[in-house]
């Protein structure tokens, strides 16, 4: 049964309606009971949700979540010496913005703050290194005046 299909049919359950003649089921029917009705919420919400996930995937490069290859790496790392830019590169290499220019950042191509994308190849984010040094001086401001007050009362 297309998940399609099975989202209508529980939409007709969860209504109290026969998913096939559209008739109101009986006011004994199991149907009718909070756990069950619990129970069909779930489920559709589950298709649904798997529906919303499968379009996401579709509108993916083909290449997402795939290693690269020694030969793929290294067409990359030539396309970019040769000027490249990320953009066209993940055209190319069919693959996100974000996995080249992470790619690049391990081959020591580009800088974190260069990335148009956040997050580095390590995982840890660097959307606002400027911001977040910026911060870490404050913080370390606050701590030098607090130790020339000596303790507070």
């Amino acid at each position: 049964m297309p998940s399609s299909r099975a989202v209508e049919v529980l939409n007709a359950l969860i209504h109290g309606l026969d998913p096939l003649s559209g008739e109101p089921l009986p006011e004994g029917s199991v149907l009718h009971r909070a756990e069950v009705l619990r129970a069909l919420l779930s489920a559709h919400d589950a298709l649904q949700q798997a529906g919303a996930r499968a379009q996401r995937r579709a509108q993916l490069p083909d290449n997402v979540g795939r290693s690269w290859s020694e030969a793929e790496q290294a067409e990359l790392l030539a396309a970019f010496k040769d000027g490249a830019t990320p953009a066209a590169l993940a055209a190319k290499h069919r693959r996100t913005l974000r996995a080249i220019e992470a790619r690049l950042e391990r081959l020591g191509l580009l800088r974190p703050e260069q990335r148009m994308t956040r997050g580095g190849f390590s995982g840890v984010s660097e959307t606002q290194p400027a911001r977040r040094a910026a911060r870490a001086s404050a913080t370390a401001t606050r701590r030098t005046r607090r130790a020339r007050q000596g303790p507070t009362r």
